[in-house]
């Protein structure tokens, strides 16, 4: 769908086409804005401007509004809340500026015609990841959910997925669920709070790898070993994440493609 947008016109005229993203400091989502500067960068006369929203809707409005005024061609937004973007959609529709949503479905609102979504389906990174850890336990054990940011949908969808493949095992318990925001250091303080609070964890499912490496983290700090006392999966493959699982304290990973 983005390249439908960059299209053909492409080779005729300078396309400008207006980003932002929800956070630069994401590691998942720089891959993301990097490769979007790479197919850029593989158009004749196509232009991007990306900026960042810092995980504030009020800025990647702003953004929006100045990309409309300035009359881009194309509009790429990777929400930064998903239950927030209705005052987007209609700011393009009634411009008449195509727009994409990336990885982040917008929530509250349908997508009518010249709104467009590119993206993982959730649920099955979700589903796919419990599967793992599940067979891991030996389909028992007690389970803690580290969950992204609550107004992204990916957090909803990943969860969701993996409670229902949980819930298939009766003697699989989960026994908490917070969030630390898809950051590692926010999953390190996480999972170091759930270690000393004495809870009996077997596994950690976590709605992307950061999270979940700073889970690793923890665990290392206190002599518990990932992948032998408490296994631990993710979501996003990402090459910090490939590391960990190449070096045997990851146990699952679930790829998401961010070119």
């Amino acid at each position: 769908m983005i390249c439908l947008i960059s299209f053909a016109g492409c080779t005729d005229t300078n396309v400008r086409i207006g980003i932002s993203i929800a956070a630069f400091d994401d590691m998942w989502l720089t891959l993301l804005r990097e490769a979007m500067e790479e197919r850029a960068n593989q158009i004749d006369d196509c232009s991007v401007f990306i900026q960042d929203a810092k995980e504030d809707i009020a800025i990647q409005f702003s953004h929006v509004e100045n990309f409309v005024a300035q009359g881009y061609d194309a509009i790429i937004v990777n929400p930064a809340d998903t239950e927030a973007t209705s005052a987007i959609t209609k700011l393009c529709l009634d411009a008449g500026i195509p727009l994409v949503y990336v990885n982040r479905y917008p929530e509250d609102s349908a997508l009518p015609e010249g709104v467009y979504f590119v993206g993982s389906d959730d649920m099955v990174a979700g589903r796919a990841q419990a599967k793992v850890l599940a067979e891991k336990m030996g389909g028992k054990g007690n389970v803690v959910i580290m969950l992204g940011l609550l107004s992204h949908a990916g957090t909803r969808g990943r969860t969701a997925g993996a409670k229902e493949v949980f819930e298939k095992y009766p003697d699989i318990k989960i026994i908490d669920e917070q969030t630390a925001s898809f950051q590692r250091d926010k999953g390190l303080d996480l999972m170091s709070n759930w270690l000393l609070g004495g809870l009996a964890i077997n596994a950690v499912a976590s709605n992307n790898d950061e999270m979940a490496i700073g889970a690793i983290m923890a665990m290392k700090n206190v002599n518990v070993v990932p992948n032998k006392d408490i296994f631990v999966g993710g979501v996003d493959a990402s090459p910090d994440a490939l590391d960990y699982m190449k070096s045997g304290d990851l146990t699952v990973t679930v790829f998401q493609n961010a070119k």
